[in-house]
């Protein structure tokens, strides 16, 4: 039974290695549960017993703790640099007119290419406020007076 020993405790430690390089989750539960099956053998466990074991405990584990580790995980969202200029206030500086795909606004001296979200056009000099971000272009409106406070 020495060569399920050996195989269990060569798994466990190639999971944990793959493991430790990844940053996600990937084979944690694997690694337990071939340290599952190396305490199986360890019994001397017949082998299809060690195999259902490692089977058993990996998925058990990967469908109890997977759910709880992803929601643990990504707690926190840090907003990127694009992220924060949702809600922001800039000035339209090439009237924007979606029809023709055209439309420019100034946000901190940075020049972004912007779309307007109901389709309308948006005059040169407009204040405008930032609703989302589609790839590299702004979608905005027309800033109304609660925008400025």
């Amino acid at each position: 039974m020495t060569i399920y020993l050996i195989a269990w405790a060569v798994l466990f430690v190639v999971f944990s290695i793959l493991e430790a390089v990844t940053t996600q989750l990937v084979s944690i539960w694997f690694a337990l549960g071939s340290l599952g099956a190396f305490i199986a053998a360890v019994f001397d466990a017949p082998a299809a017993a060690q195999i259902m074991i490692f089977i058993i405990l990996s998925v058990i584990l990967l469908l109890l703790t997977r759910p709880l580790a992803k929601k643990l995980m990504n707690k926190t969202i840090v907003p990127t640099n694009a992220d924060s200029l949702i809600g922001q206030i800039g000035q339209v500086i090439e009237s924007i007119d979606n029809f023709k795909s055209q439309g420019r606004v100034a946000i901190d001296g940075l020049d972004w290419s912007a779309r307007s979200d109901d389709g309308g056009k948006i005059e040169k000099g407009t204040n405008v406020v930032v609703k989302k971000i589609t790839g590299v272009r702004l979608i905005v409106h027309v800033a109304a007076p609660e925008d400025y406070s």
